[in-house]
């Protein structure tokens, strides 16, 4: 029996199942709505500011978030 979850945008209940392309959300509408939401960053994910970081080349960091970007799926942005 498929899970059944809560639309993060609108609350509704989703059947998570194939047959739900938008899962988690209920339509393509409340999708792009959480994208916008995170696209304007009122939405983020925070993390603890530490000197973890330190050693990390961030140019080379971004270049590789870049690559990985490049080789995903376009579907995401098709309807």
């Amino acid at each position: 029996m498929p899970a059944i979850v809560k639309c993060p945008t609108c609350e509704k209940q989703v059947t998570w199942s194939a047959q739900s392309p938008y899962r988690p959300f209920c339509s393509k509408r409340c999708q792009l709505i959480d994208l916008g939401e995170w696209s304007s960053e009122n939405n983020k994910i925070s993390s603890a500011m530490n000197g973890d970081s330190e050693g990390v080349d961030k140019a080379e960091f971004i270049e590789e978030i870049e690559a990985m970007l490049a080789q995903n799926d376009d579907s995401f942005f098709k309807d």
